[in-house]
């Protein structure tokens, strides 16, 4: 299999240099590239063609947010965005969400979180830190909803089946594939088929985008 390709952007070149570290000490991932500002991220994603790109919040010129709409919007780029910020702050994490990054990680997470998560992202998943999960269904529980996008968001599905409703709720838990396997008692393949026919009919670019139209729309 070919190496996660990762683009890592921050504006402190010793945090890019110890996210290096803890990558490039992993088999199977290569960082190709470094980013210093929003712009150059932007760039750096449609030259380098990343698999997955680490992203800073407060950089100059362009933050990380916005570098992140840009990045998703454009349709060369197949990179997944996960970002890695200090700020604990919930208007950066739906921000980020409606940005349309794939994950949501604090930089004093341990580097085996940092790992898994580019994992995750590359894999076509998404992965937010614990506590931020936990504040996602609180925050949503509460009937607290995230930034609207530029778009407004499409109609609720018509055309889930039985099964694939009930994974959607899952995710929406925050549930695993092992966990919602275990919970519905079927495999964890056949969970990843229902979690890519339900991202495939809600038009949603990764499960985090998924759960955030579950709630949207009380489907969850």
């Amino acid at each position: 299999m070919s190496a996660v390709r990762v683009l890592l952007v921050d504006d402190h070149a010793v945090m890019r240099a110890g996210f290096r570290m803890i990558l490039e000490s992993q088999e199977g991932i290569v960082v190709v590239g470094e980013a210093a500002t929003g712009i150059e991220a932007v760039t750096a994603a449609a030259r380098l063609s990343p698999d997955v790109i680490c992203m800073d919040v407060q950089m100059p010129d362009m933050d990380g947010l916005e570098a992140t709409r840009r990045i998703v919007a454009d349709p060369a780029v197949a990179a997944s965005v996960v970002i890695v910020t200090t700020f604990d702050r919930d208007d950066y994490l739906f921000q980020a969400l409606a940005a349309g990054a794939s994950g949501f990680l604090l930089k004093n997470a341990g580097p085996e979180e940092l790992i898994a998560a580019v994992r995750v992202a590359a894999a076509g998943d998404a992965l937010l830190a614990p506590a931020v999960t936990r504040r996602v269904i609180e925050r949503f529980a509460a009937g607290a909803t995230p930034p609207e996008p530029a778009a407004a968001p499409a109609p609720p599905p018509i055309d889930l089946t039985e099964r694939e409703a009930e994974v959607l709720r899952l995710l929406a838990q925050a549930r695993s594939n092992a966990e919602i396997a275990q919970e519905l008692y079927i495999g964890e393949a056949t969970v990843k088929t229902h979690v890519s026919n339900v991202l495939q009919k809600l038009g949603a670019r990764d499960r985090v985008a998924a759960v955030v139209f579950a709630h949207r729309h009380g489907l969850a």
